[in-house]
C-alpha cells in the first residue's frame, strides 16, 4: 500500500497494484464483491464527477465536503483529484523510487492516469485525493470502502469499513513524524464524517517497518498478517471505540 510516512518509506500502496478492481474473480464460491450498484446510481455518480457538482450522497459521504481539519503541523484538507490539474504532480511522486517500490505505478504519465481513471470513472467506492497542508499539496490519499473492495476477501469485513492509502510526496516531509500526524487526522476525519463507519483500515507491507510505526503512532492497532496477491501485509485498524485511548 502507499507509504504512510515518507520517513516510513513514502508509501503504503494499494492491496494490488494498480488499484484493485471490484470485478476481479473471488477465491472460491459466490463472491459478494461481484454485486453491482444500481446503474442509475453509477450514472449519477459519474455525472457528478464530470461536472464537479455534489449531486448526491455517495458511498463515502462526500469526501470533498469534509473541509479542513487542524493538526499540530497546520491545517490539513483532503481535496478530490481533478485529473487535468493533478496528474503531473501525482505522476512525478509515483516515479520517486521510494514510492515506486510500494505503489508500483512508476513509468509514463499514462500509468498513473489509468490508475486514477479507474477510480474517477467508477461507482465511488474509492476517492483519490490530494492532501493539502496549509494549502500546499504534499501527499496523495485514497479513501475507499474496504467492505466493498477486493481486500474484503482477506479479512473479516464489517459494513462501512473504510480504508486509506497514503503517500507523502515531498522528500522534505518524510522521516519527521508527519505521516503519523496526518494519518491520525484523516482517520479521525473518517470517523467524524462517516457515522456508520466503526473502523478505519490500512494494509501496509510488512517489510515497511517505518510505515507500520507510523500507523501505530497514529492510534492504529496491529490486527493480523494478511497474504494479499502482491505482498504480505499488516492489517492495521483504528477503532471508533478506542480512538480516545490510542
Amino acid at each position: 500500500m502507499p507509504p504512510t510516512d515518507a520517513g516510513a518509506a513514502t508509501g503504503q500502496g494499494p492491496a494490488t497494484a494498480p488499484h484493485p478492481r471490484p470485478t476481479e474473480a473471488g477465491a472460491e464460491g459466490e463472491d459478494t464483491l461481484e454485486l453491482r450498484l444500481p446503474d442509475d446510481f453509477v450514472a449519477r455518480f459519474r455525472a457528478a464527477n464530470r461536472t464537479g457538482t455534489p449531486a448526491m450522497a455517495d458511498l463515502l459521504d462526500s469526501v470533498g465536503d469534509w473541509g479542513p481539519t487542524p493538526t499540530p503541523a497546520g491545517a490539513f484538507q483532503l481535496v478530490p483529484v481533478r485529473l487535468e490539474r493533478d496528474l503531473p504532480l501525482i505522476s512525478r511522486w509515483m516515479n520517486d523510487p521510494a514510492v515506486a517500490e510500494f505503489w508500483q505505478l512508476s513509468g509514463p504519465r499514462g500509468v498513473t492516469e489509468a490508475h486514477l481513471l479507474a477510480q474517477l470513472g467508477g461507482d465511488g467506492r474509492s476517492v483519490p485525493c490530494l492532501g493539502l497542508l496549509e494549502g500546499t499539496p504534499m501527499s496523495y490519499w485514497e479513501i475507499y470502502r474496504a467492505d466493498l473492495d477486493p481486500l474484503a476477501r482477506y479479512y473479516p469485513a464489517r459494513p462501512h469499513d473504510t480504508g486509506i492509502h497514503l503517500l507523502v510526496g515531498g522528500v522534505a516531509d518524510r522521516g519527521r513524524g508527519l505521516g503519523s500526524t496526518l494519518l491520525r487526522a484523516v482517520a479521525d476525519l473518517v470517523l467524524d464524517r462517516r457515522r456508520t463507519c466503526a473502523r478505519v483500515l490500512a494494509e501496509p507491507d510488512l517489510r515497511n517497518a517505518p510505515s507500520l510505526a507510523a500507523f501505530l503512532s497514529a492510534g492504529f492497532r496491529f490486527a493480523a498478517e494478511v497474504d494479499l496477491p502482491d505482498k504480505r501485509a499488516a492489517l492495521m485498524i483504528r477503532d471508533r471505540i478506542l480512538r480516545d485511548l490510542l
